[in-house]
């Protein structure tokens, strides 16, 4: 058995949630400084905002629209030692309001990578396996960008940041090149050339195809690059069985999250995360956010158990256990199962 070279999870990522206060605030309960810090409103219709440290602090964009950057100095305020600060913005601490965010650590200040046909601003942890890449895109197909991961890229979401109407391509390895999916839709796995380019990433780089929500001229695009790293995090694919008594994912660890997608039919991403449930005491999760959607969150819509090896499906939903379903997903640790010292995770 191959041991993790990270024995705790919350080093590099960690959901954190808070009630909001209505006046401005600091969260400071994580064990780093996060690089990038993902909110959700639970019980309201916010947008999902995202902030960075390659754009900065108070400029966010949204997984649930097809919108540009936008600036908001009463939201995410500044990245912290040990989390952030927040203003008074109802999308983020309205008073009484619950909220959600999850937390990445990458490299820090972006610096300049030319291991591509352009010079991108990447943020990269080799060790967590995640990269902030920004770029300029020249409107050609066949665009080498260097991602600074040392490992081939197991899954890129990517966005436009200065031009309205643009979609979210999203690259799984389980789907490979040839396809994309969209991380504000809720469409199907999609096969086109103008996304990828047909070519898979490499130990330095990635590819990027005609597609105006990528390749376009004059377009400053983002990207959050991901490669699995033994006992912290798993990027793979399952087919559904329809039953209650539903597939096991294996991921090596116990999860802190998972993202999931039906890749053969419309339906929405789901999240689930290990500080959400209503049911204390257990390893079942039920609670679901959209990433694609701004509606909050739905209780008791699908349940899964996260134990200490990967995921137990329990649920007979369609959009993460139909029985003709595939599934791509990507999941995060709390708990290796083994530790680089051969000490085994539990399970709540």
């Amino acid at each position: 058995m191959a041991y993790t070279t990270i024995n705790n999870g919350r080093e590099y990522f960690e959901p954190q949630g808070w009630t909001g206060s209505g006046s401005a605030r600091s969260i400071s309960t994580l064990d780093f400084q996060p690089d990038w810090t993902w909110i959700k409103h639970r019980n309201g219709t916010s947008n999902h905002n995202l902030f960075d440290v390659i754009r900065g602090a108070t400029i966010y964009i949204e997984s649930s629209s097809t919108a540009p950057n936008q600036t908001g100095t009463d939201r995410l305020t500044a990245f912290n030692s040990n989390g952030f600060s927040l203003g008074t913005n109802g999308g983020v601490n309205a008073d009484g309001d619950t909220y959600m965010s999850w937390n990445w650590k990458a490299g820090g200040t972006g610096v300049s990578n030319t291991d591509g046909d352009v010079t991108s601003t990447v943020s990269a942890n080799t060790t967590a396996g995640f990269s902030i890449v920004k770029w300029n895109s020249t409107g050609t197909a066949g665009i080498d960008i260097g991602h600074g991961l040392g490992k081939k890229p197991k899954m890129i979401i990517s966005k436009c940041i200065n031009i309205n109407g643009t979609s979210w391509p999203v690259y799984h390895v389980a789907e490979g090149a040839t396809v994309y999916l969209s991380w504000n839709l809720n469409i199907a796995g999609t096969t086109s050339a103008t996304r990828w380019n047909n070519s898979e990433p490499t130990t330095t780089t990635f590819q990027t195809g005609s597609s105006g929500d990528i390749g376009g001229s004059d377009r400053t695009m983002l990207a959050y690059c991901f490669t699995d790293i033994p006992g912290y995090s798993k990027f793979g694919k399952y087919a559904g069985n329809g039953s209650s008594d539903g597939t096991f994912v294996y991921t090596g660890f116990k999860p802190a999250w998972w993202l999931v997608k039906r890749t053969d039919s419309s339906n929405n991403w789901i999240i689930f995360d290990n500080k959400r449930s209503t049911v204390n005491g257990f390893n079942v999760n039920n609670v679901l956010l959209l990433p694609n959607l701004i509606q909050g969150e739905n209780t008791n819509d699908g349940v899964v158990d996260f134990v200490s090896n990967g995921i137990k499906i329990r649920d007979t939903k369609d959009e993460f256990n139909n029985s003709s379903g595939t599934f791509i997903y990507m999941a995060f640790a709390e708990n290796p199962f083994v530790t680089s010292t051969g000490v085994p995770g539990t399970a709540r």
